[in-house]
């Protein structure tokens, strides 16, 4: 299909007259890609923005245990890439075609000049992405939480295993005393968010605070944090 032709089917430009379409398709390429073909990975470098015309585009990023997480997905007339390129910082995640896509793509060079030619572009590029990057932040900090609770639960069930003392309920005292500041240094994390992770398992009912001591009441749940099934 012709770049006007394209152009012409998204939101983002439906704004424009022939003669602008025309003037601006220059500057944009149209791209296929093939079922599972990667589209940029996290950490390239952010050349392009993308506009996906036709298809399913999925955004991932890679678990603390190495399992893909589907972050967001693409439908078509979604921008995907734009607030990197915008930022001028690597892509944070991974882009993958579902099945055959088409896409437009623009550079971030001929993306300057084309906002500088319609302003009104930035505005509803940025409109388009804010909503999508909160999502995205949201999703992100989820899955840093649960990469710091898996540290956490290793860190305890090590713990466990080298100082913990079974009490006649059945639990284990970890007899050592710890601060959240040491958990937190431990882990690598702040104390902030360890005091969350331990206020959640708490609430979970993996452990509870005896005299200053961790008891660890669920182990089974702590090692399934860890490595689950």
């Amino acid at each position: 299909m012709h770049n006007i032709e394209h152009l012409k089917k998204i939101p983002l430009f439906s704004g424009l007259s022939e003669e602008e379409i025309g003037e601006i398709s220059s500057y944009i390429e149209c791209k296929r890609f093939r079922k599972k073909e990667g589209i940029f990975s996290e950490g390239d470098q952010s050349n392009w923005f993308y506009i996906l015309v036709e298809g399913k585009v999925k955004i991932t990023k890679l678990s603390h245990d190495g399992k893909e997480i589907i972050i967001e997905l693409i439908s078509p007339n979604d921008l995907f890439g734009g607030f990197a390129v915008l930022k001028g910082f690597p892509y944070p995640a991974n882009a993958v075609a579902m099945e055959a896509c088409d896409a437009v793509r623009i550079s971030r060079h001929n993306l300057m000049a084309i906002i500088e030619r319609f302003p009104h572009f930035m505005y509803d590029i940025t409109a388009n992405l804010g909503e999508r990057v909160r999502e995205f932040s949201d999703t992100l900090k989820n899955i840093a939480l649960e990469r710091v609770e898996s540290r956490i639960a290793a860190l305890l069930i090590k713990l466990a295993e080298k100082t913990g003392e079974k009490t006649a309920a059945g639990a284990i005292e970890i007899k050592m005393r710890l601060t959240k500041q040491d958990i937190a240094e431990m882990v690598g994390t702040t104390v902030e968010t360890t005091i969350r992770v331990m206020s959640r398992f708490r609430k979970s009912g993996y452990l509870k605070d005896v005299e200053g001591k961790i008891v660890i009441t669920d182990l089974a749940a702590l090692k399934s944090i860890v490595n689950p099934e």
